[in-house]
């Protein structure tokens, strides 16, 4: 572990403590922490940073080991904006620092990244869960022009503690009656975060209120248009019940260069809970302004005006056995949905067909090629994914092929491939972005195409209802693993659906003109029942949004689920007829 070193930058009266990490490198990060915590929290991110960076960290004025001011004015923004720029002046007085603020951290240091020429100083700004005030008070009065009440109600519902915050005696005396010391565990059972008592948390908790005391009102009843120049990464935590996503809506016209990058955690989840995730994005972000090219999914995370808006704006989807059928439309309905798909399939042409597809529609695809079957094939898949992309919120392993005839005439190597399609794809699938997802703090969602064969047995489908079977036990089981996680898992039946598999499915233990015949016929069965693909493509949107387990598409699916759950002789009966078409 890199060793830090302690020491203090006056002013004015005030001393701050200041903490340093790899004191000969540069450039140089400053990190402000938030309300309340002290320089303390930011250890974990500090550490790691310092591998490659001259990391600072300081106690703010009222936190910590610094000074404690006497009066209310000298909690406001100004002043702490003096205290930054001590700071820095101290630390770094001849080139420009990289700043990254948490909380209060960021509410107060936005102060600073929005005065004129500010650009000069900061090299760049990365906020996590902390708006400017100002936008704040903006974004507040657009939603009422716009008659959006509900989301300022929302977001002043989880701001409660604010309103409480200006009594003059309560919340001190919640702090000094016990809160103090079970901080920890009120972060445990609110955050599902573990962390160490601090020695100072009582100070901190109670002179720190006079920060919102000093400086909300004034902020939110006269917001001031606040500009920046500065290239500002933002990091949102999705699930942070403070400071709502929806609040930071409005940032992309207030800033010149933004980035956005999202974690699926609460409040204090990138520094306490990802601090590895959200240490490399700091570092790939400084790199980048520092001259570096930028990496694939930073690249991707810049805000621009041409990006599709929907219910899955900024997701990412991979869709494998995109180039027909229910892969190509549930590819198309994400796309719709403003998501960024990636069209995978051992035929390249399709996948790539499918992605110009959505481009023509003015959505965003990318296609790659790719054979489930192999390991190594999926291994290159998902480390292509993960340069270029991060990891994916949502991944469907859709991939399969069909084949028909009893166990004696199907031969070992058929098993092979049905086996190595249906149910190894979708294993693979799901290890290799399941990894990414938990390891990138992205709590998404794995989608396997299973069968309404799954459900009863069939003595002409032994290979392909044994796949299909597999996969819903699969998923059954990755389900309860993946809970954990905040990952959903759904097992999407079709049933007969009209798709390209009907032409492709062999039947084996017949001669050459058989098959063509039985293909023929499958296939004028299939297009009589006309329930087309799209209409799977929606239950499988539909899942993802409402997490659901198995989900049975056509009304056959369904019965045949029925059949196989209350009536299974009846099922097994039903499985010694022979279907021929």
């Amino acid at each position: 572990m890199v060793q830090w070193r302690d020491s203090k930058v006056s002013r004015n009266g005030i001393d701050l403590a200041v903490r340093t990490w790899s004191p000969d490198k540069s450039p140089t990060v400053v990190l402000v922490h938030g309300y309340p915590d002290a320089s303390h929290v930011w250890e974990k991110v500090a550490e790691r940073l310092s591998r490659d960076f001259k990391v600072v960290a300081y106690d703010v004025r009222g936190a910590g080991n610094s000074s404690t001011p006497k009066n209310r004015a000298a909690y406001k923004l100004s002043q702490l904006r003096g205290d930054l720029h001590a700071v820095m002046d101290a630390v770094c007085p001849d080139e420009k620092v990289h700043l990254v603020g948490h909380d209060w951290g960021s509410v107060q240091t936005w102060e600073s990244v929005t005065e004129p020429n500010a650009e000069h100083r900061i090299a760049s700004y990365t906020t996590l869960s902390g708006p400017c005030l100002d936008h704040v008070g903006q974004w507040m009065n657009a939603r009422l022009r716009e008659q959006k009440i509900g989301a300022v109600l929302n977001q002043l519902a989880h701001s409660w503690y604010i309103g409480a915050f200006q009594l003059p005696v309560l919340a001190p005396a919640l702090w000094k009656v016990g809160l103090a010391k079970v901080w920890p565990q009120v972060l445990r059972r609110t955050e599902n975060l573990y962390s160490e008592a601090s020695v100072t948390q009582l100070q901190d908790g109670t002179h720190g209120i006079e920060l919102y005391r000093a400086n909300m009102l004034p902020c939110l009843l006269k917001p001031r248009e606040r500009y920046t120049k500065v290239p500002v990464q933002l990091i949102v935590a999705r699930e942070d019940n403070y400071v709502r996503p929806a609040m930071l809506e409005d940032l992309p016209q207030w800033t010149e260069q933004l980035w956005r990058r999202e974690l699926d955690c609460g409040h204090w989840g990138p520094l306490l809970q990802h601090p590895d995730v959200t240490a490399n994005w700091i570092r790939e972000f400084i790199h980048h302004i520092e001259g570096a090219p930028a990496a694939g999914p930073l690249q991707r995370s810049k805000v621009t005006t041409s990006h599709p808006t929907g219910p899955d704006s900024g997701k990412r989807v991979i869709i494998t056995g995109a180039g027909s059928g229910i892969g190509r439309e549930t590819a198309l309905a994400f796309a719709r949905r403003g998501a960024l798909v990636v069209c995978t399939d051992i035929n390249s042409e399709a996948a790539a067909a499918t992605a110009r597809t959505i481009t023509a529609e003015g959505g965003e695809a990318l296609s790659r090629k790719c054979d489930v079957s192999n390991t190594r094939s999926m291994e290159a898949l998902a480390t292509w994914v993960e340069k270029e992309l991060g990891a994916p919120d949502i991944v469907v392993n859709n991939a399969g092929i069909g084949l028909s005839g009893s166990l004696l005439d199907t031969s070992v190597k058929d098993w092979q491939q049905v086996l190595g399609v249906n149910l190894w794809g979708v294993i693979h699938g799901s290890r290799l972005f399941a990894r990414q997802m938990i390891d990138q703090g992205r709590a998404g969602h794995i989608v396997n195409i299973a069968s309404a064969a799954a459900f009863m047995p069939s003595r002409m489908l032994p290979a392909y209802a044994t796949s299909k079977s597999a996969v819903l036990m699969f998923s059954e089981c990755l389900r309860a693993e993946m809970d954990e996680h905040n990952i959903g898992v759904s097992a999407i039946c079709p049933g007969i659906i009209n798709t390209p598999i009907t032409r492709n499915t062999r039947f084996v233990g017949v001669d050459d003109d058989e098959q063509s015949r039985r293909q023929k016929n499958a296939e004028k069965l299939y297009q009589r029942r006309a329930f087309t693909p799209d209409r799977v493509a929606q239950a499988i949107v539909e899942a993802v949004e409402k997490n659901r387990a198995v989900v049975p598409v056509s009304p056959e699916a369904l019965g045949m689920q029925w059949l196989g759950r209350f009536t299974p002789s009846l099922a097994r009966n039903l499985a010694q007829v022979e279907f021929t078409p």
